[in-house]
């Protein structure tokens, strides 16, 4: 299903189910109108927060069932119709303005630490809310579907340094690259030296690592989301492979999955992989 943006990840494909279809895609064009906000155009800082603070006012709205006049505009008037129809937690909402709103103001990490507490509100609800939705909200299938998506934040973070530092953001820890012995003028450079290749090699590691771990989530859901959930996985995979490939070097172009990846990404979802990648 076509919504308004290119992923390299399948949203709300027919593998969902019709109903659920309609909330997944409802959470989605949320989530990508806040994200929007904070990444996209050349609005001022506070503007952007501004905005976000629009975004956060529907969404108590929304929790505390009560009538507002943005409840009646895109994207809210759908989000809230899904959260009504399959009672759906809301703190997951707030979480993903949180994390936007940091984007605002916040460009560097010091440490994984300090990034993997970014992505618990920036991708992790996401999971969780499709969890919510399919009523599997079990203390594994939570950390599974964490695992997930953070492995999936970070495929995308690493595919987009050159995108992001042009932003001014630079997600690669602070004490990963002093450890590799990188710089940021490297990225301003787009230098994809022998230091580079061995830092990025690290991080596509670390977030294969995660999608591996959270994968067996998908045996535990019905089996059409499951497909659907394996096919998630595997294209975050897929990119992670793709940035291998090229040792590391996505300055020289943004890792996107050819139809040749697509035929990969579906076998991995037909045939149920085993504990690597």
């Amino acid at each position: 299903m076509s919504v308004g943006h290119y992923e390299n990840f399948p949203v709300a494909s027919f593998l969902v189910p019709p109903r659920e279809r309609r909330a997944v895609v409802a959470i989605y064009r949320f989530a990508r109108a806040a994200d929007d906000l904070a990444d996209e155009g050349d609005a001022p800082p506070q503007a952007r927060l501004d905005a976000l603070a629009g975004f956060r006012r529907a969404v108590d709205a929304i929790a505390r069932r009560v009538d507002d006049p943005l409840l009646r505009e895109a994207p809210f008037a759908e989000l809230a119709r899904a959260v009504r129809e399959h009672a759906l937690p809301t703190a997951p909402l707030a979480d993903l303005l949180s994390a936007f709103a940091q984007d605002v103001t916040v460009h560097r990490y010091a440490d994984y630490a300090a990034l993997r507490g970014y992505c618990r509100r920036s991708a992790d609800p996401v999971g969780r809310l499709l969890l919510a939705l399919y009523r599997r909200e079990s203390a594994a299938n939570l950390e599974a579907s964490d695992a997930i998506c953070t492995g999936l934040q970070l495929a995308n973070f690493w595919q987009d340094v050159a995108v992001d530092y042009a932003k001014g953001r630079v997600y690669l820890p602070q004490d990963d690259l002093a450890r590799h012995r990188v710089t940021e003028r490297q990225i301003a450079e787009s230098r994809c030296d022998a230091a580079w290749r061995t830092l990025m090699r690290f991080e596509t590691a670390r977030a294969r690592e995660l999608l591996v771990r959270g994968r067996p989530l998908a045996s535990r859901l019905p089996w059409r989301i499951g497909l659907e959930l394996r096919a998630v996985v595997a294209g975050g995979l897929a990119i992670l492979d793709r940035i291998d490939a090229v040792d590391g070097d996505v300055f020289r172009s943004r890792p996107v999955l050819s139809p040749r990846d697509w035929l990969r990404v579906g076998w991995r979802t037909l045939v149920p992989q085993g504990g690597t990648a």
